[in-house]
């Protein structure tokens, strides 16, 4: 028990730690697209649900070590055209979960289109408790697979990859419901989340096809994004701002 707490392995578990932070930031957000289509007593709980089963399934995952590496052997090959790759379980799960992302964020698109010309939280459509969790825990299988991978490859101790996963998750309690209730504050930014699960989508389907897609430049364009709504939601405050001192002014030297 004493070579864990070695240099080696705190650097492992400090890096691991961080890694497993960024790579929760999927997580987070297909949480808070999911989540944001029940009653708003019911998010929390169902949150809090997720981010715990997603803990649970990572940990177990880890415990598993010999099915994990299993999954990453061909079961049957495909080639077209002179592409050809060997299709393992991972990838299935990979490509399914990129298809269930693109519909579900064309899904939420369409609903939020159609539902533009709407007045009233009366037209606001809601998901069941159920169903929410259903697909909260398919999303945690297909993100934790890769996530524990990663860790896999990254530490040599099973009790580091433990620490580091249950710290990320930690982490993401803490800021899920504060992201979660910025996206459904601002219809913008969750429009951008939507369009963020259709990028993240095509990479899974990728990734699951042989086309490795570098994460960081995924989140190096999430980042810019996000930086430039952000900019222009301050631009629009400020505009409103300026417009209602006007019209008060406009007010003021009638009366």
């Amino acid at each position: 028990m004493i070579e864990l707490f070695t240099a080696e392995n705190a650097a492992a578990l400090v890096t691991l730690t961080l890694l497993e932070i960024v790579l929760g930031i999927d997580n987070i957000v297909v949480l808070a697209i999911i989540t944001g289509k029940l009653p708003p007593e019911r998010q929390a709980f169902a949150r809090n649900l997720g981010l715990a089963l997603a803990m649970i399934m990572r940990i177990l995952l880890l415990l598993s070590l010999n099915w994990l590496m299993s999954v990453t052997e061909p079961l049957f090959h495909l080639s077209f055209a002179g592409w050809e790759h060997g299709i393992s379980l991972r990838d299935i799960i990979l490509v399914v979960g990129g298809v269930f992302l693109l519909v579900k964020a064309t899904y939420e698109i369409h609903d939020k289109m159609e539902g533009a010309g709407d007045h009233g939280a009366g037209h606001r459509r809601t998901t069941s408790f159920s169903s929410a969790i259903t697909q909260i825990v398919a999303m945690d299988l297909i993100f934790s697979l890769d996530s524990v991978i990663t860790a896999v490859g990254m530490a040599q101790h099973i009790p580091v990859m433990v620490t580091a996963i249950v710290i990320a998750v930690g982490v993401m309690f803490i800021f899920a419901a504060a992201i979660s209730r910025f996206v459904e504050k601002h219809p913008t930014i969750k429009m951008l989340a939507l369009a963020f699960l259709l990028l993240i989508g095509f990479v899974l389907i990728a990734d699951g096809l042989g086309s490795h897609v570098p994460k960081g430049y995924i989140y190096t364009a999430m980042a810019f994004s996000l930086g430039v709504e952000a900019i222009n939601i301050r631009l629009i405050a400020a505009t409103r701002r300026r417009d209602e001192h006007r019209i008060r002014g406009e007010y003021e030297k009638k009366d």
